[in-house]
């Protein structure tokens, strides 16, 4: 075990001790080594995040709940997911959404309010920072598919464009399922123009928001 978890786990200073099931989570995901983003999309598993908040103010709005859903081998995989609330014991979890997430590369829309929630809360309550590779759909849908939209956009828009439904809209789960879908048509595009793996993705989505900010 890592000088980091052993010291957490057994720190005075936490509100609460971790339950079994999230101390395993958090301990799987700390020895897990980190993804290799060189591979092709059929080996690799993606996972969805996604957030629930009071508002999009950073300042001053806070977390409510994640979710997690694994795209594995470019198929959509329901069993291997996660949805929690942070109501009760957030540092529980956050830990076992890192457990579902693991070190895979992260898909994220609109990464400047969800990723930048959850790298809070995971500071915050579990005292880390993930390093794991994040790749934004807000981004990388409009540099794949300018001919449906060629400006970062909401995802309602994305959705409509794309013909996608959901089981329940503005749920972090729900949205992720949404996200997953859309994720799986950027990953066949972006293989169509020979962007075959985790890094390839997260170069596109970095030209196209370095673009975008010149603009």
């Amino acid at each position: 075990m890592s000088k980091w978890l052993s010291r957490f786990l057994s720190s005075p200073t936490n509100d609460a001790p971790l339950p079994d099931q999230a101390a395993t989570a958090l301990r799987r995901w700390a020895e897990q080594a980190p993804a290799d983003t060189g591979r092709a999309h059929f080996e690799t598993r993606y996972v969805v995040v996604n957030t629930e908040a009071t508002g999009l103010d950073l300042e001053k709005d806070r977390l409510l709940a994640v979710a997690a859903l694994a795209v594995d081998g470019g198929l959509l995989a329901p069993h291997d997911s996660y949805y929690g609330t942070l109501a009760s014991h957030p540092a529980s979890t956050l830990a076992e959404l890192l457990g579902v997430a693991g070190k895979a590369p992260l898909i994220v829309f609109n990464a400047a309010f969800n990723r930048t929630l959850l790298e809070h809360a995971f500071d915050e309550h579990l005292g880390i920072e993930s390093e794991t590779l994040w790749i934004d759909l807000y981004f990388l849908l409009p540099a794949l598919f300018p001919e449906r939209n060629e400006r970062p956009a909401r995802l309602a828009t994305w959705m409509e464009r794309f013909g996608i439904e959901t089981f329940q809209r503005h749920h972090a789960l729900g949205d992720a399922w949404a996200i997953a879908q859309l994720f799986l048509a950027a990953q066949a595009r972006a293989s169509e123009q020979g962007a075959h793996t985790p890094r390839a993705l997260a170069d596109i989505e970095r030209t196209h928001r370095q673009y975008r900010s010149r603009l």
